[in-house]
């Protein structure tokens, strides 16, 4: 029995290098491969009726490792730099408005259509409302470079946004300014502890000579999340910022701290981490996706009750985010199409208490809204414009001071 199940998992990964590859020739998102696969292994079973473990224990844990990754791999590639300054503003505002405008305005609808609890309608709908940066920063990877930087960081700083708004609406009893404070200090500390433990790791990777280094890192990055989230820190914050630390570690030269390290060794460890870090971001990600498609249910995916529902939050995601790149004079394509809903929505799902939940926002509407968002992303990636050096970057168009 373990000889099949490890050739199978062996073959599943394989097939999703396959999918991985193929995206840059299909334009079809390697996700929509995995679920796929999933979903086909669950049908499969079905029929021979295998034994296999409960993996809807397995899958938020796998959720949590990879967002980890995915965000620590896409700020690694991030170039904080006086070009990226107008980037990084128009990525905040596209990625903050939504989160807001959307989980608001729907909690408001739900007090007065249904007379659920502003708070309560909040909580769930905070999930629909973040952008997957395990879906957009991979899918991103074929568009150029201030694309792709806007995307990394847009749906990195999404993540980031709606989880502190998700832990500050579960927070106590009430939404209050008290609240508000507890969190804005809560953040300030945790920016605080990134900056340190993020120099002390940086440190550590310079001055470590011993052939098992990279694992170490990652597994401290891991460590340091976990122990923030008990604590109720934006953990995120921090595995952004120690990306950021070592993906431009050379504007670090001036700093007494760092006035006997080697930056020529260290560049080559930070070069050699970006690609230990790529490789497991790979193999935690399809691994989620594929377990996440074998758990889905045929009924949830094709459950006709809810698409009132889902077809509402989709619209909503794309009307706001095309107000938005409108404003801030980003070209549409294919930027507008590029706003998944995946891992990070079924985690913080997945964490909402029985008693907090909203019946008629359920699986099957959280299900049907990572679909469609997915779809149109896949649709907008396979008629992207071949005549990319005609785009104009979006470092072009500042916002207004």
């Amino acid at each position: 029995m373990a000889e099949m199940f490890i050739i199978g998992l062996c073959a599943i990964l394989l097939v999703s290098y396959l999918f991985d590859i193929t995206t840059k020739f299909t334009k079809i998102p390697s996700v929509i491969f995995l679920l796929a696969a999933g979903w086909l292994l669950q049908q499969i079973n079905g029929m021979f009726n295998f034994p296999v473990p409960d993996f809807t224990v397995i899958l938020p844990v796998l959720g949590t490792v990879g967002l980890i990754l995915i965000v620590l791999e896409g700020s690694l590639e991030l170039e904080m730099s006086h070009s990226a300054k107008g980037v990084i503003k128009k990525s905040m505002l596209v990625a903050l408005v939504p989160v807001i405008v959307i989980a608001v305005g729907f909690a408001i609808f739900l007090y007065y259509e249904w007379q659920i609890p502003f708070k309560q309608g909040l909580i769930n709908m905070i999930p629909f409302a973040i952008i997957s940066s395990s879906i957009a920063i991979p899918s991103a990877i074929n568009l150029i470079s201030s694309k792709r930087q806007f995307i990394t960081y847009e749906s990195s700083l999404s993540d980031i946004i709606g989880v502190v708004f998700f832990n500050f609406a579960t927070f106590g009893t009430a939404i209050s300014w008290s609240g508000a404070l507890h969190f804005t200090g809560q953040f300030f500390v945790m920016l605080l502890i990134s900056i340190v433990a993020s120099l002390i790791l940086a440190i550590l990777l310079a001055k470590i000579d011993h052939h098992i280094k990279y694992g170490p890192i990652i597994i401290l990055n891991i460590l340091i999340y976990e122990i923030s989230k008990i604590y109720h820190l934006p953990a995120l914050i921090f595995i952004l910022f120690f990306g950021l630390v070592l993906g431009n570690i050379d504007e670090l030269r001036n700093m007494k701290l760092f006035r006997n390290v080697r930056f020529t060794k260290l560049n080559k460890e930070v070069m050699h981490f970006k690609d230990v870090v790529a490789e497991a971001t790979f193999i935690v990600r399809s691994l989620f996706f594929i377990v996440f498609g074998f758990v889905l249910k045929t009924e949830d995916i094709i459950n006709t009750e809810s698409l009132v529902w889902s077809v509402s939050i989709v619209i909503s995601i794309y009307l706001i985010r095309a107000i938005l790149l409108k404003i801030s004079k980003i070209d549409f394509q294919p930027l507008f199409y590029i706003a998944p809903r995946g891992l990070i929505t079924i985690l913080l799902f997945l964490s909402i208490s029985p008693a907090q939940r909203i019946p008629f926002l359920n699986e099957s509407v959280v299900i049907q809204v990572i679909i469609l968002t997915v779809f149109v992303m896949m649709i907008g990636l396979l008629f992207e414009k071949k005549a990319k050096e005609k785009q104009l970057p979006i470092e072009e168009h500042d916002l207004p001071e």
